[in-house]
């Protein structure tokens, strides 16, 4: 069955933030709006609890109540793209492919990425905002454990069926998806159980074209 639909991780796949751990919008968010130890002390506190995920969003959110957007748009933008993004994308778009990204990262990040590179979708996780600051609330839309359940949402809104889908990631949470789909894209993958769960394996993301033409 022909791929359809590739559906991208954020954090380590399209963008790469330097500096933080998972080169994850969380932790570059974190830094640009001055609460980078707090988020760093919380992160160790809930590492190894996928489970605890929204609870640490919504803890990340709290201290972020009242810091102005665009201090923070500031200092994070423009994204950071893994080499060979933005004419890769281009591509796949020429290929007639649906596109969009499905992360666990901010969606303060994913929409940018959306607009700039003209995907068609993004679903990632909302810090709320109001009057142009932070109002330290959050809505968890895709939690660590439940991302294939989100992809398989997004799939049926969609009408593309699993084997139709591609997914690009590169971090453990990620294996689920990479396993389900029709073709598993492990990008830079940060763990063998990443590489280990996807149809192909590349550290060059203008490879990706072709390893679909390939599928």
């Amino acid at each position: 069955m022909r791929v359809r639909a590739v559906f991208f991780d954020l954090d380590g796949t399209l963008v790469r933030y330097a500096g933080v751990a998972y080169e994850s919008s969380w932790g570059a968010l974190g830094l640009a709006a001055g609460v980078g130890p707090l988020w760093d002390a919380l992160l160790q506190q809930y590492r190894g609890q996928p489970e605890r995920y929204p609870e640490w969003v919504r803890e990340n959110a709290r201290h972020l109540k009242g810091i102005p957007v665009a201090q923070v748009a500031a200092k994070i933008f423009p994204p950071p793209y893994a080499p060979g993004v933005p004419e890769t994308v281009a591509e796949l778009r020429r290929m007639g492919l649906l596109l969009g990204i499905v992360s666990s990262g901010v969606s303060l990040v994913a929409a940018r990425v959306c607009e700039e590179l003209g995907l068609d979708f993004y679903v990632a996780n909302e810090l709320l905002v109001a009057d142009g600051r932070f109002t330290g609330e959050a809505i968890v839309r895709v939690g660590l454990n439940d991302k294939l359940a989100v992809v398989e949402a997004k799939a049926r809104e969609l009408g593309v069926d699993l084997a139709e889908l591609a997914f690009v990631g590169d971090h453990v949470n990620d294996v689920p998806v990479l396993a389900a789909v029709g073709v598993g894209i492990a990008y830079a993958p940060k763990d063998p159980a990443v590489a280990a769960a996807a149809r192909f394996v590349t550290h060059d993301f203008r490879e990706i074209p072709a390893l679909l033409r390939r599928s």
